[in-house]
């Protein structure tokens, strides 16, 4: 099981697939990114118009459409693509799930988890999309699971 949620999780393998088959140019569809990160289309699709809207990739309708990454999208990063999916709760929330958990009022784990939030956030906070599409066009990188 991943620290992400399961729509959070593919989000970031399509941004990445995305970038990885965009960056000399072109677009890629749905069926072919789908296919890329094992995902369900349909389900895919939804995450994609979101990421689309939020400006998070890139798309174009049409015979000839697709989405798509470009330089400014390139610099995203993966702290954007998490809290536009998932919202900040994985930076913010607590790691039992907990309401009530605050510095007041804390639950069990609430210290040592605090630590442990810090440094996925500073991680994510420090990891554009571009960065980490360098890993992928070296191969040394998978998105299938």
């Amino acid at each position: 099981m991943g620290i992400f949620s399961k729509t959070c999780e593919y989000a970031i393998r399509a941004v990445f697939f995305i970038a990885h088959r965009t960056a000399k140019g072109g677009r890629v569809g749905i069926k072919e990114i789908a296919s890329g990160i094992n995902s369900p289309e349909h389900f895919l699709a939804k995450i994609l118009q979101d990421l689309s809207r939020k400006n998070i990739i890139r798309s174009i309708k049409g015979p000839n459409g697709g989405f798509y990454m470009d330089d400014a999208t390139l610099k995203r990063r993966l702290s954007e693509v998490v809290e536009a999916v998932d919202g900040n709760s994985l930076f913010t929330g607590c790691g039992l799930g907990l309401v009530y958990c605050s510095e007041i009022n804390p639950c069990p784990l609430h210290n040592e988890f605090k630590g442990i939030r810090a440094r996925i956030y500073e991680m994510l906070q420090n990891t554009t999309i571009e960065a980490f599409n360098e890993d992928l066009n070296l191969g040394i990188t998978s998105l299938k699971k």
